[in-house]
C-alpha cells in the first residue's frame, strides 16, 4: 500500500494563498492515489475540499483547539473499500493529553496526534495509522511530544503494526526524532529498498532543493518498505505548499 505524509499549508498568501492552491494540493494527492495519507494544517476550509475532492476516503480527526471543527486538523484517511475501522480516536500533545485545546510544555501552539486502528479487507492484517504536527518553537514540546506519541503507539496499538506521518518540524539527526525510534518507529527512509533523502520543507524560498527534511513516514514492526520518494512537482508552475509530501510505498507482513 501506499502512503503519503502532506502538510497543506493552512492559509498562505499573495499567490500561495489557499484558493489558489486548493487545486494543486487535490491533484497532488490525486496523481498518487495513496491508500492511506495523513494532512498536516488542514483546518475547516481544508477538510472540506478533502472530503468533497476524494470521497472513496474515510477519515478520522478533529479540530485541534476544541476537539471539534476548530483549529487544524492532523487527519489520517484511508480508502473505504481497502480497509475497516476497527478504532480510532486523538489525543494531545500535552501533559493532559485526553483534554483539547491544551498546549503542552513550551509549546507555541496546541497540537494533536489523530489514528486509526485498521483491517486491510483482503487480508485480514490489521494496523494502526497515526498523524500528527509536533510544535515548531518549544524544545520540550518536540521532546515531550515525540515521547508521548511512542508511548501512546504502544499503548492503543498493543503489538500492532504501525505507521505514522506527519510533520515533525525536526531534523533525522535530532533529539526528539531518536525519542520516535527509541519507541520502536523506523523512518522509512532508512530500510527502503529505494529511497529518497530529499529535503521536504522548501517554505516557497528554495526550490526544489528544499531546506531541511522535517516530514516523515515511520514504521513500526514487521512492515516492509520498499520504496520511499519526496514530491517536488510543480503543477502549472507553482506548488500546492510549502512542504513537498512524502509517499511511502510499504507492505505489511
Amino acid at each position: 500500500m501506499k502512503v503519503m505524509s502532506f502538510n497543506l499549508l493552512c492559509w498562505g498568501n499573495g499567490e500561495n494563498f489557499i484558493l489558489n492552491r486548493m487545486g494543486l494540493a487535490v491533484r497532488t494527492i490525486r496523481n498518487e492515489e495513496p491508500e492511506l495519507f495523513g494532512v498536516q494544517e488542514a483546518h475547516n476550509t481544508w477538510m472540506r475540499v478533502l472530503c468533497a475532492a476524494f470521497p472513496d476516503y474515510s477519515y478520522v480527526g478533529v479540530g485541534r483547539d476544541n476537539g471539534k471543527r476548530k483549529g487544524e486538523f492532523s487527519a489520517v484517511f484511508y480508502k473505504k473499500a481497502l480497509f475497516t475501522k476497527i478504532d480510532s480516536g486523538s489525543f494531545w500533545l500535552s501533559e493532559t493529553p485526553d483534554k483539547p485545546g491544551i498546549k503542552g510544555w513550551d509549546a507555541a501552539c496546541v497540537r494533536v496526534c489523530s489514528w486509526a486502528k485498521l483491517r486491510e479487507k483482503s487480508t485480514g492484517k490489521e494496523f494502526m495509522f497515526m498523524n500528527t504536527h509536533l510544535d515548531h518553537v518549544g524544545p520540550v514540546a518536540m521532546q515531550k511530544g515525540a515521547e508521548l506519541i511512542a508511548s501512546k503507539a504502544a499503548e492503543i496499538g498493543q503489538k500492532l503494526p504501525a505507521v505514522l506521518t506527519g510533520d515533525f518540524n525536526i531534523t533525522p539527526d535530532s533529539v526528539p526524532c531518536k525519542a520516535v525510534k527509541d519507541g520502536g518507529f523506523t523512518d522509512t527512509r532508512d530500510i527502503a529498498a529505494k529511497t529518497d533523502m530529499s529535503n521536504t520543507f522548501h517554505g516557497y524560498s528554495s526550490g526544489e532543493e528544499g531546506i531541511s527534511i522535517i516530514d516523515y513516514v515511520f514504521v513500526k514492526g514487521d512492515i516492509e518498505v520498499k520504496s520511499v520518494k519526496v514530491i517536488k512537482k510543480k503543477i502549472n508552475g507553482h506548488f500546492p505548499s510549502d512542504h513537498f509530501p512524502v509517499v511511502a510505498d510499504i507492505n505489511i507482513k
